[in-house]
């Protein structure tokens, strides 16, 4: 039998049962007749019958522990309740050892200025409260100190923050390496291209990485950054060609759009975001917080700083500017020599997609409507039905942007990788 008294915190069983159901804190504010009034740490006041299973809570789950090896109630309500009371506080970082747990907080917080950055320099982890610099610092004393490799895993679903840590890390090496010198500086521009170009606004995250990635930093003896290489792997592809209800396709469709010059849309033939099939089905043109417009020109940026000449930034969008036509072509179903085939009225806009991609128009049209089959002997040439055109068109696309994306990271690469 548990005895407690008003005031006391315990742990009471879940209000629902589920896989996820877990026991929650409360406190004690009142009792009568074996029963017990309590309010929960989500503001939940109710009377617990007596047969309901009570625990008190253990002191280090009462305020929070700033590492969750110090939790005397060490189980997974316990890890998820120092977690909430923290991030009420505004405390997103938290470790469990050598490990930091960050809770997004979807909010700027004032605790990455450079003040900050040379607080946690030179500093054993734990004598300063939590924080994704002191993680970076451990990882850079250790290799000035032990001369060996680092490794650093940045883990967690969508939404987690993975891309924001990775940022402040390359942030915090930029600048404790001491030099800073151009190649500092492209490594950090390196961020703004790959995300305009892998990232993209879905339901839970407005800046969701849409492919994974490994970067190697490279240091000299004396500490100072040399050289970065950067590898990209599993890009959704899918995104291109549909995207979810809420969602939106791919940041440098809409950066191009409202970016672009007057006169440099005019030359692309490109108009404005409603007016495309691959950027209107998840019907969102727009992502809170984020300014399509200065992204553009922030991506511009740092393509030339990464060496980017100006012909060839003008050359991936005339190649962006392609897939969005293409993505409005239409096929019609018709039958040739008695058999279905599938034809595409829009002449102008196939004219358009092949002067943008630098290709022969019939060409293009025989790539969109045909399939070849080739034998030891002989090319056999098969018409597509309507259905299966799409799905060729949609497949080219793919291709081309999957291809693009590898060619943008490899000219990073180029700049970085010393």
């Amino acid at each position: 039998m548990v005895i407690v008294t008003k005031g006391d915190l315990i742990w009471i069983e879940p209000p629902t049962k589920n896989q996820f159901a877990c026991p929650i804190g409360a406190r004690v504010i009142d009792s009568y007749g074996g029963k017990i009034k309590v309010i929960d740490d989500d503001n939940r006041e109710q009377w617990l019958p007596a047969e309901q299973r009570i625990r008190i809570m253990h002191p280090t789950s009462v305020q929070g522990v700033e590492d969750m090896i110090r939790l005397g109630d060490l189980h997974e309500a316990g890890i998820l309740r120092n977690l909430f009371i923290r991030y009420k506080q505004k405390l997103i970082y938290t470790y469990t050892g050598s490990i930091l747990v960050a809770v997004n907080p979807y909010m700027d917080l004032p605790i990455y200025t450079a003040e900050q950055i040379r607080l946690y320099r030179n500093r054993r982890i734990g004598e300063l409260p939590p924080h994704i610099f002191a993680i970076a610092d451990n990882a850079y004393t250790n290799m000035r100190r032990t001369g060996r490799n680092q490794c650093m895993i940045i883990s967690g679903e969508s939404g987690a923050g993975k891309t924001e840590s990775t940022k402040l890390v390359l942030q915090f090496l930029a600048m404790v390496s001491g030099q800073h010198s151009w190649i500092e500086q492209q490594v950090l521009e390196a961020n703004p291209i790959m995300e305009a170009f892998g990232n993209a606004k879905t339901i839970r995250n407005d800046n969701s990485s849409r492919f994974g990635k490994y970067i190697d930093i490279h240091f000299t003896g004396n500490g100072a950054i040399e050289g970065a290489k950067v590898e990209q792997y599993l890009l959704e592809k899918s995104r291109l060609v549909s995207q979810a209800l809420g969602e939106r396709n791919y940041h440098i469709f809409y950066c191009l759009l409202a970016g672009l010059s007057a006169a440099e849309k005019d030359e692309l033939s490109l108009t404005s975001p409603q007016d495309y099939y691959y950027l209107t089905q998840g019907k969102m043109l727009e992502a809170e917080g984020r300014n399509d417009a200065a992204d553009l020109a922030e991506m511009r940026s740092a393509m030339k700083v990464l060496m980017f000449k100006d012909a060839e930034i003008w050359q991936i969008f005339r190649i962006l500017a392609a897939l969005l036509h293409i993505g409005n072509i239409k096929y019609t179903a018709t039958i040739l020599n008695n058999m279905e085939a599938t034809e595409i009225k829009d002449k102008a806009g196939v004219t358009r997609v092949a002067k943008l991609l630098q290709v022969d128009e019939r060409s293009l049209v025989n790539a969109l409507t045909t399939r070849s089959l080739i034998t030891r002997d002989e090319r056999v040439v098969s018409c597509l039905s309507a259905e299966q055109s799409l799905d060729i068109r949609d497949a080219l696309v793919k291709g081309i942007y999957g291809r693009l994306f590898l060619y943008i990271i490899n000219r990073i690469n180029e700049a970085i990788y010393k």
